[in-house]
């Protein structure tokens, strides 16, 4: 099973100062790459403090110039949000500067809100259209010359400046639904998914639709599959316990933007108080514990081995979930020296090479 980290900038009120949170970002890319971890993603996210990523491919670039092995994905473009050209620009630039070690990474998009400001009139379900327009003609930009005459999408000859330094730069694409399992496997697309906080069968159908993409497609293609969740690895009960009032803190805004219910103030999304969610399944701390990588080391290892007996052969740890800075670091630290060495010898030769 390989690794790959997901992190944000992130605050969920203003008592960090952003200087701290960009530094505190850094960190944890370099001890994911210290760790053996593969691949770090940067998500795509407009004028939202618990995610402050407007353009993915500035903080790859950034952690390119700070990082030397750890391959850097966009997790994910938003394809509604962008100009084809730019996308396939601003995405061989990156893989330019970083010596080729570009994933990249292309959605539908998560947020109404967002929609409502950059790409107004534009309902986020119709977004996938867009989606499925955009990847083929920035795979022939990055080619050569092309003309494009698309339904969202019109220009004359134009390629790609500068190329991608990879001959075939990994694409990957964020999928929940049938149809977009299909369109993956259909175009040799690598496939991430995000089961929320749902149980581990959420994680079975999404790899059944997997396997009924790749019989449908019967292209010999077999794609890599990343499947990712919120991660915490503790051994107390205070660090337990700070997990799980972080997670039901940041999952409290997260349904506000998922449901596009509540006001947002100079970037913070509001909290739907607890005390409304308390008994619903989704914030329950026995469900949340038991549905996340949460867990002491044991307990984390024990899970993903479920995962990598489905088919999960790639694991996205998610460290953006509220916790303190300190408390994020020295879960990662955990989960590279604790956890990581029961699946491969590869990651202690990393950090001894390291």
């Amino acid at each position: 099973m390989k690794f790959h980290l997901a992190i944000n900038l992130e605050r969920i009120d203003d008592s960090y100062d952003m200087r701290d949170v960009a530094r505190h970002t850094l960190e944890m890319v370099q001890i994911a790459e210290n760790g053996g971890f593969d691949i770090v993603w940067s998500a795509e996210h407009h004028a939202l403090e618990m995610t402050i990523a407007p353009n993915p491919f500035q903080l790859l670039t950034w952690w390119a110039t700070e990082t030397s092995r750890i391959r850097l994905g966009t997790a994910v473009a938003t394809a509604a949000y962008w100009h084809p050209i730019k996308l396939a620009g601003e995405a061989a630039f990156t893989d330019l500067v970083s010596g080729g070690r570009l994933e990249f990474g292309i959605g539908s998009g998560a947020y109404q809100r967002e929609f409502d400001r950059m790409r107004p009139g534009l309902k986020q379900s119709d977004a996938w259209r867009y989606m499925q327009e955009m990847l083929p003609v920035v795979r022939d930009l990055w080619q050569g010359d092309v003309e494009h005459n698309g339904e969202f999408w019109q220009f004359p000859t134009s390629t790609s400046v500068p190329k991608p330094v990879q001959p075939d730069v990994p694409v990957w694409v964020a999928a929940r639904s049938p149809i977009t399992y299909d369109y993956a496997v259909r175009n040799k697309c690598h496939v991430n998914c995000w089961p929320l906080t749902r149980p581990f069968a959420e994680a079975e159908l999404y790899k059944q639709q997997l396997d009924d993409a790749i019989a449908k497609a019967d292209n010999c293609w077999s794609p890599r599959f990343a499947l990712m969740r919120h991660s915490c690895v503790y051994d107390t009960a205070s660090d337990r316990q700070e997990a799980l009032n972080a997670i039901r803190r940041l999952m409290s805004r997260f349904e506000n933007l998922f449901r596009n219910a509540g006001d947002v103030v100079n970037g913070f999304p509001e909290a739907i108080p607890l005390d409304q969610l308390e008994g619903r399944e989704q914030y329950d701390p026995a469900m949340l514990e038991e549905n996340l990588m949460f867990g002491t080391p044991d307990t984390v290892i024990q899970k993903l081995k479920g995962y990598e007996a489905l088919g999960v052969n790639e694991f996205i740890y998610y460290a953006s979930m509220g916790l303190s800075h300190e408390a994020q670091k020295r879960s990662l630290r955990q989960f590279c020296t604790e956890v990581m060495p029961a699946f491969s010898d590869a990651a202690t030769d990393v950090r001894k090479a390291g």
